[in-house]
């Protein structure tokens, strides 16, 4: 009950970015559903380095629907990187939707890795589970690749004992941001506030595609200021 009551915060005013890293972002332009042109991702990475974020990825899509290479993920990463200017740390890695295109590229040894020990980062339907989902984040650990499960509060079709499951296979689990301020619903938002206080989630990010919406979600007083507190310990981890 008295919850109902607890005072909400913007994530600018308490400065949660400053000095912590964003795991997933789609702001490399022109590359899938994210930042279409250059202008917007340097506006973007200007408002984050003023917000004081000190690491950021740049995880753009690989599926079927969008069939990135990591030849031309790689190129493009490079007209970014010699035209921003900034203090912010740039990482190229991939999202990859958990398809047959990602198994091509598992089975070739072509990932595009995150962070250290061959991390890589996975997603799935937000509705249900691919074929064989258990199966495949094992066959991806036998080959020598740590996975990471992208926003794993937005899965509708998952409950806590399938977070409990993926800790115990050594998953590693990444909380989209937004979800704490409801941008994906109450059930996202709740499962979002219960994997972070049970400190389930290994890192986080904003999932952002737009600059409209990272602007927005940065002065929006949305989120509860206990749980603002978590959420920078994990950014800044």
């Amino acid at each position: 009950m008295f919850g109902l009551f607890e005072k909400k915060v913007a994530l600018t005013e308490k400065q949660i970015l400053r000095g912590g890293s964003d795991a997933h972002s789609h702001i490399l332009f022109g590359v899938d559903d994210g930042v279409k042109t250059a202008e917007e991702s340097l506006n973007i990475l200007a408002l984050l380095e003023k917000e004081g974020l000190r690491e950021l990825w740049l995880t753009p899509h690989t599926m079927e629907d969008v069939p990135n290479t990591g030849e031309a993920l790689k190129a493009r990463f490079e007209e970014l990187s010699k035209l921003y200017k900034g203090s912010i740390e740039l990482h190229l890695a991939s999202e990859y939707m958990m398809d047959e295109l990602f198994l091509k590229h598992l089975r070739d040894r072509d990932l595009l890795t995150h962070k250290e020990q061959a991390s890589v980062l996975l997603e799935t339907s937000a509705w249900s589970a691919p074929y064989r989902f258990w199966e495949i984040l094992e066959d991806t650990k036998r080959a020598g690749y740590r996975p990471i499960l992208a926003h794993p509060e937005r899965y509708e079709y998952m409950d806590m004992k399938d977070y409990r499951r993926l800790n115990a296979m050594g998953i590693r689990l990444q909380l989209n941001y937004p979800s704490l301020l409801g941008y994906f619903g109450e059930n996202a938002k709740k499962k979002a506030e219960r994997l972070l206080k049970e400190g389930m989630y290994s890192m986080t990010g904003s999932d952002c595609h737009r600059m409209t919406a990272i602007a927005r979600l940065l002065e929006a007083r949305e989120i509860k200021e206990k749980t603002a507190v978590s959420l920078h310990n994990l950014i800044v981890k």
